[in-house]
């Protein structure tokens, strides 16, 4: 019964399959699935780096004796490769007078990560890797539901749907689930 259905069915053997804008939808669909996934596959690498960032950051603050000091080393190794990839990526020179214009909140990012790395450094070796990424987690999950839904930092608004609750919900009972083992 599958087989008779087009979304089960190879393109090949659709009625219309060697039509041109057949074809060409087809492609569109196969390429915008292919960006989907390497943009997926890219922020689960990213995800990678948080713990192992935590982590490494934990140790570094023990050695210089003060979390600060690890915050400011590792923002200033941040920096250092950022430059690096600036020059290596030939990014333009950016807009310093469109930043004055900009408003308010966009220096927030900076405030952000001077917390983040802190609080993981400190946190992290406390709870564990688990707990405090699943900790981290739900924080974002939690803020990046008021951001879409009120369209807050120049982000579309979106609606709030029953998927969307329940998949958070899912992350909040996992954690509640690791933290009482």
């Amino acid at each position: 019964m599958l087989d008779q259905c087009d979304e089960y069915t190879p393109s090949e053997q659709r009625i219309g399959a060697n039509n041109p804008s057949t074809v060409k939808l087809e492609k569109k669909r196969n390429a915008h699935f292919m960006t989907l996934l390497y943009f997926i596959l890219l922020s689960l690498f990213a995800g990678f780096a948080v713990p192992l960032q935590a982590g490494t950051n934990a140790k570094l603050g023990n050695l210089l004796g003060h979390p600060l000091w690890a915050t400011a080393v590792s923002l200033m190794v941040s920096l250092v490769v950022l430059i690096v990839v600036i020059i290596a990526v030939k990014a333009p020179r950016p807009n310093l007078a469109a930043v004055q214009d900009g408003p308010w909140w966009i220096w927030m990012g900076g405030v952000a990560g001077v917390f983040y790395i802190t609080v993981a450094l400190l946190m992290a070796p406390r709870l564990g890797a688990l707990n405090f990424i699943m900790a981290v987690l739900i924080g974002q999950l939690i803020v990046s539901i008021a951001i879409d839904y009120f369209g807050l930092l120049g982000f579309p608004k979106q609606s709030l749907n029953i998927n969307k609750l329940v998949g958070v919900l899912v992350v909040i009972g996992g954690f509640l689930i690791t933290t009482r083992t």
